[in-house]
């Protein structure tokens, strides 16, 4: 036994000085991997001094007005039992039925308003003859690299086959939002980007030229081919690295044309937000709800709400029909892939609200009837 100790001393040497060693190459190699373009850039000069300008800024980050919940360490435990314990089916145990959409189909863009859903927080949607992008990810990954939540399924149109975009609305500077080379991509074919304040500090990283962007803040607006963009309130966080979160804002949108009108929610917990939106801009005749993603526990429910508060938001900004997003594209919460859906449709019963649920790439007309169907029912 005497002779064994120096080589257990040996043992517990050579495992504190490799665990020494990761932390060393962590705090040595995690600056440099941060400051690749997908990570994007930080904010400085004018930028920087407009963000601090800003009534929702303090202490160097931005803010919601209603603070969500702070984590605990109950919580935390709680998450890493979620994670590694769940025994939930996150993702679909079959391909997903998809409607192919074809460029033909798109040459001419309607003089109403009609749109089709890419898949998680995206959607092509026409209004007045604009063509426009709610938050385009096209990459395999929602993650700076190709790794991490990968696709269920791929888009129901190829990033190049897209005719040419007139403006993209972000809502804030997440990975499952903002992605790269979808952004490169359109910014080659002339494409204007809407964004909240801060997010410029990633496009000029990535090569958008300044006057292919505006920065908006809360309740600022933009004028398009008539058509009124509305940057509007949300209650969420941003950050595309370690540390140092929320140094841009995150927002909703409200898209006001002649004769019809849009709401997107984005990432958000419930507030009244949803109500002053609805007095302020509403009644809409689409809604772009985020409905998956959710809980468990008070601070991720106070930043991605549940189903059933998305349902009571929705009647709340005056929606008349809701196209229920964030869901069915990646595993990103602990609940079952469908379980959004479900718990979507069943409060949306109880206040008779009217939601939509087409295929990803089926194209909804606010001006026509539309038949929804339960299509997850059939992913067995």
């Amino acid at each position: 036994m005497v002779a064994d100790k120096p080589k257990k001393r040996r043992i517990g040497r050579a495992i504190w000085i490799t665990i020494a060693s990761l932390i060393a190459v962590a705090a040595i190699g995690t600056p440099w991997v941060q400051s690749l373009p997908p990570f994007g850039g930080q904010l400085s000069g004018e930028r920087l001094a407009r963000a601090q300008a800003n009534p929702h800024h303090r202490d160097g980050a931005f803010v919601n007005p209603l603070p969500p919940a702070p984590y605990t360490l109950s919580y935390v435990r709680d998450l890493l039992v979620g994670q590694f314990g769940g025994d939930e089916v996150r993702e679909p145990p079959a391909p997903l039925p998809l409607v192919r959409v074809t460029p033909a189909s798109l040459q001419s863009p309607a003089a109403g308003l009609r749109a089709f859903w890419i898949g998680h927080a995206s959607a092509y949607v026409e209004i007045d003859g604009l063509r426009l992008l709610i938050d385009p990810v096209f990459s395999d990954h929602a993650s700076p690299f190709a790794v991490g939540p990968k696709r269920f399924h791929p888009p129901p149109i190829a990033l190049a086959e897209l005719p040419r975009i007139d403006a993209v609305l972000i809502t804030h500077d997440h990975y499952d939002h903002l992605d790269m080379r979808t952004v490169q991509h359109l910014a080659q074919h002339g494409t204007l980007f809407l964004v909240p304040l801060g997010i410029g500090a990633h496009l000029e990283r990535w090569g958008v030229a300044p006057e292919r962007f505006r920065e908006l803040e809360w309740n600022q607006e933009h004028a398009l081919g008539g058509v009124r963009i509305v940057s509007t309130p949300s209650r969420h966080y941003s950050g595309r690295r370690l540390g140092g979160g929320n140094q841009t804002l995150w927002t909703s949108w409200a898209v006001l044309g002649a004769r019809h009108r849009f709401y997107v929610s984005g990432d958000t917990g419930y507030s009244d937000h949803f109500s002053k939106i609805g007095a302020q801009w509403g009644p809409f005749d689409l809604a772009f709800m985020k409905i998956g993603a959710y809980g468990p526990g008070a601070p991720w429910l106070d930043i991605h709400m549940s189903a059933e508060d998305a349902v009571r938001a929705a009647k709340e900004v005056g929606a008349k029909r809701v196209l229920p997003v964030h869901w069915a594209t990646f595993n990103l919460a602990f609940h079952a892939w469908d379980e959004p859906i479900r718990r979507t449709l069943a409060a949306a019963r109880a206040l008779q609200l009217d939601v939509l649920t087409p295929r990803i790439g089926e194209t909804v007309d606010a001006d026509l009837p539309f038949a929804s169907s339960a299509w997850w029912e059939t992913v067995r």
